[in-house]
């Protein structure tokens, strides 16, 4: 590598750490260009992307369909405010709804705004229709939780880098231990001003924590016994990435549109975002039924982003591309052999002792405490290699990869991790 290279990846790094805000700690690499499971950086080197964007990008860097789908459209409209009516916005919901299975979508920009928006939508449907006494309705979280960072959804956070000096916090928030059914049935057993459940059907940035089989099913039986709206936290975990098109989803068949199929668990309330767009905009949503949706009135929310024409045609267009490539079923096939490749290399591994997942979400647990620099070492190393991942809570390595891998590409990508574990190992 020149002199000249390595000065422009430096030059971006040196140009964000001097006029960019330090929310973020990247991995040192610049990069310029994307396509399908491929990203090359500025000098040029080609890597395989193995956190897709925190699973935005679950269909594949510029995915042309949705690329044509956005271009056309912000050459056509791009923006109106709902101040007025376009003709791509009830196309969209029309589409999404039945995609979903849903009687009603609420559009918004970011995964944030659409967690604000589910809490919104729960607490008044709590003072409208369960009857609870205004300003005292409660919403259960679970500990380890991540559904955004602003101020309210920080409120219960017990992640001390994202919450700390940033009071004074939101109240209305109880939380309980992920995967414990005991604990969640005690609150709704003996607190009557519950309006809802958020959770996440798995906790990602927790570090990929799947519950037991049975955790959500008797979560939801246990909401519907109490009149407590199911809120389901899909931003990460929905749109194919678990293996069906939505993590709280049983044997669904999804590749069909609607979903017909009988879930296991059907959420209240159902918040969307990141691969909702494939990763080209900035597009989320909140669906639920007419019973529940009704609560939303004119005034009571709005975004001028939200539901603009460029997000209704990319949305549409990413929600095409999971159908017609059955990404929910390509997840499922490969999640399940990259599973079983790592387990055969963990047992007789000294630098890794476990992978868990679901899909193409998974993660490998590193042997060392969570304040070592290990995972954050062997993601260097991934990155020489040619492979670009991220650690989570200091020992834990996610990975993510666009639900459009082959099986070839993923053998190829199995073989570049044990690789580089195996230089760790001692």
């Amino acid at each position: 590598m020149s002199v000249t290279q390595k000065t422009l990846s430096q030059h971006a790094i040196d140009q964000e750490n001097k006029y960019g805000a330090h929310n973020y700690h990247p991995l040192p690499v610049v990069l310029n260009k994307g396509e399908g499971v491929y990203v090359w950086d500025v000098e040029g080197k080609k890597y395989y992307d193995f956190l897709s964007a925190y699973s935005a990008v679950n269909q594949g860097h510029c995915h042309p369909k949705i690329v044509d789908a956005m271009t056309h459209q912000a050459q056509t409209l791009s923006l109106t405010s709902r101040a007025f009516y376009n003709d791509m916005l009830g196309k969209y919901e029309k589409f999404a709804t039945s995609y979903f299975n849903f009687d009603k979508i609420l559009p918004m920009n970011t995964g944030a705004e659409a967690v604000e928006t589910a809490l919104k939508i729960c607490r008044r449907w709590a003072y409208q229709e369960k009857g609870i006494e205004e300003n005292m309705a409660e919403i259960v979280v679970c500990n380890n939780n991540f559904h955004g960072r602003t101020t309210t959804i920080i409120s219960f956070s017990n992640d001390p880098v994202a919450k700390s000096n940033f009071g004074p916090y939101t109240n209305g928030f109880i939380k309980v231990e992920y995967d414990n059914l005991k604990a969640l049935k005690e609150v709704l057993e003996t607190n009557k001003n519950v309006a809802g459940f958020l959770v996440e059907p798995i906790q990602g940035e927790a570090g990929v924590f799947v519950p037991s089989d049975n955790y959500l099913i008797e979560a939801k039986a246990l909401c519907l016994k109490h009149n407590v709206l199911f809120i389901a936290d899909e931003v990460q975990t929905g749109i194919a990435r678990t293996g069906k098109l939505l993590a709280t989803c049983g044997n669904c068949a999804c590749e069909k549109r609607d979903c017909s199929a009988t879930p296991d668990v059907k959420p209240d309330i159902l918040i969307l975002g990141k691969a909702l767009s494939g990763g080209a905009y900035p597009v989320s949503a909140v669906l639920a039924n007419d019973s529940i949706m009704k609560v939303i009135t004119p005034g009571s929310h709005g975004s001028t982003f939200g539901g603009n024409p460029i997000a209704a045609a990319v949305a549409m267009a990413a929600l095409e591309v999971v159908q017609d490539e059955e990404l929910a079923a390509n997840a499922h096939s490969l999640g399940t052999i990259f599973r079983a490749e790592l387990n055969k290399y963990i047992q007789t591994s000294t630098i890794c002792n476990g992978v868990r997942g679901k899909g193409l979400l998974n993660a490998i647990l590193i042997n060392d405490h969570e304040q070592s620099d290990t995972a954050w070492n062997i993601c260097i190393r991934l990155r020489d290699n040619g492979l670009l991942a991220k650690p989570t809570h200091g020992n834990i390595i996610r990975f993510a990869p666009p639900l459009v891998m082959t099986q070839v590409q993923l053998k190829e990508c199995i073989s570049i991790i044990i690789k580089t574990l195996k230089e760790f190992e001692v």
